[in-house]
């Protein structure tokens, strides 16, 4: 009878483990480069977390299967060896409890086979699918940040002119082969005339793949950082991808470029395109303050943020100006915007009709929003991802506010080797804007507050802490009633429990 009790308990524990495992690699979505890179930083604190974290993955039918799968595997190790084996052999059992990672991810590796298999395909699929469509129009955006909002705006910008029934998006989490896939062979169909695609990577190689699924003949380069640093192993092979050179290398000859100018690696390789490579080349300049050498065919001038909106002066190189206002938080839509209204003019479009269209934007679900907090304070939440250039911009958003200002985020991940110098940065950035800083995880801690020190010896407002409860009575502390002019950005992965706190939805 005890023998069956400590099965049990050991049967328990191991599920426990096992769906923890499974959960990390879904979230990293089953790349062993990504899930390699959440053990950059605190690799021992990390594989411990298994032991006190409860977790539960998704239940798609790929990860029903390999749950199912596995929970037979773990019943049968472990109540074979505690019924019919001798005692010295439990500590098979033992080995199973502790190397659960190792047992978990090799049986998600192994159903990786299957998967490959499946996944080439589809991918074949879509991509004969997609040769079909000899007059479709294929607008491919990809870069570090800013992907997201540049294909909502676009494509919105476009429903305008052609209408919605003509225009497709990839829709949210489909910037991978898989999702663009699955887009063209579930939602392309012989209305569309105009197909808008986001494209992401985590290594090199990645965009080209996914160009010869989409066959685009414009291509938009958002900007490069340090985002995915880690999985991509160099910045040469991320400017590779997500820099646009492997989109722009699979272009038509007479393909369409249209640049980040405001962004030093978009800059660079705007200079570097041999003459002929492509027929047209467009390149803006946004905030750009220093000398212009390479000249713009769009910029941004008299640049407005306010708590709701933006405005600006559009400027086009013949000098053709007009206004353009949207209802969108921060001064990173101007970027996304120009980006969008750029390709538009292409499409034949004119700056007036491109500015009455963008009246109408207004933020998507995953983009930065405003809410109302407890004690009347503002709550910006931008708590679907995070990336170095989206923080910073956010913060720079944090400083419309007059009252005091708070940031509650985690580190940021998958930097590679620029992370340390990158958290410095924010730390110093957050010091420039905010009263009280929130730091939820430990990983480069350290570096951001070196970063924040380094500007505010005498204000120490920086803490780590963990647990969502804390820091809500940190914030609780540090706020008073009526904070009207007062805001708190949640940047990143913040956990549910914070943000359901902080709302006014909740308010005793």
């Amino acid at each position: 009878m005890l023998k069956i009790f400590i099965a049990i308990l050991v049967f328990i524990f191991s599920v426990k483990f096992f769906l923890f495992w499974l959960w990390l690699w879904q979230i990293k979505n089953y790349h062993l480069g990504r899930f390699k890179a959440h053990f950059e930083t605190q690799p021992c604190k990390k594989f411990f977390a298994s032991f006190f974290r409860n977790k539960i993955p998704e239940f798609t039918r790929k990860m029903t299967v390999i749950f199912i799968f596995g929970l037979f595997l773990i019943s049968f190790v472990i109540f074979y060896t505690f019924l019919y084996l001798p005692d010295f052999f439990y500590f098979i059992v033992l080995l199973l409890l502790f190397f659960n990672f190792l047992f978990s991810s090799l049986l998600v590796l192994f159903f990786q086979i299957p998967t490959v298999i499946l996944r080439g395909r589809i991918l074949k699929k879509a991509e004969r699918k997609r040769k079909s469509f000899k007059n479709l129009k294929v607008i491919a955006i990809t870069g570090s940040y800013g992907k997201t909002s540049t294909k909502e705006f676009l494509a919105e910008i476009l429903s305008e002119k052609f209408g919605r029934e003509k225009v497709l998006r990839t829709k949210k989490h489909q910037n991978s082969e898989m999702g663009i896939s699955r887009c063209i062979l579930n939602e392309l169909n012989q209305n569309h005339q105009i197909f808008v695609v986001e494209m992401g990577a985590y290594n090199k190689g990645g965009i080209k793949l996914l160009a010869e699924i989409a066959k685009p003949d414009t291509a938009i380069i958002t900007g490069v950082n340090e985002q995915h640093l880690s999985t991509f192993g160099s910045m040469e092979n991320l400017i590779s991808a997500e820099g646009g050179k492997e989109l722009v290398n699979f272009l038509p000859k007479n393909g369409l470029v249209i640049f980040n100018g405001n962004n030093k690696y978009c800059r660079d390789f705007y200079q570097e395109i041999p003459n002929g490579k492509i027929d047209k080349k467009i390149c803006y300049s946004n905030f750009f303050e220093e000398k212009d050498t390479i000249g713009y065919d769009l910029k941004a001038e008299s640049i407005n943020i306010t708590k709701e909106d933006v405005s600006f002066l559009a400027v086009l190189k013949n000098k053709e100006k007009e206004e353009f206002r949207a209802g969108l938080l921060g001064a990173q839509n101007v970027e996304n915007i120009l980006l969008a209204t750029c390709c538009s003019l292409e499409m034949g479009m004119s700056l007036e009709e491109i500015s009455r269209a963008c009246l109408k934007l207004k933020p998507f679900a995953g983009q930065m929003e405003l809410k109302k907090g407890i004690y009347g304070i503002n709550i910006i939440d931008s708590s679907y991802s995070a990336n170095p250039e989206g923080v910073m911009a956010h913060l720079n958003y944090l400083k419309v506010w007059p009252g005091k200002k708070s940031i509650i985020m985690p580190c940021l991940i998958e930097l590679g080797t620029a992370s340390k110098e990158v958290h410095r940065k924010l730390g110093r950035k957050i010091a420039e804007v905010c009263d009280l800083a929130i730091i939820m995880t430990e990983d480069n801690y350290k570096e951001i507050r070196e970063g924040f020190l380094s500007l505010k010896k005498d204000n120490i407002g920086i803490f780590l802490i963990k647990d969502p409860a804390s820091a809500i009575k940190k914030v609780k502390k540090h706020y008073l009633k009526e904070n009207e002019n007062s805001a708190i950005l949640l940047e990143g992965r913040v956990p549910e429990k914070l943000i359901k706190e902080l709302t006014i939805e909740n308010e005793n």
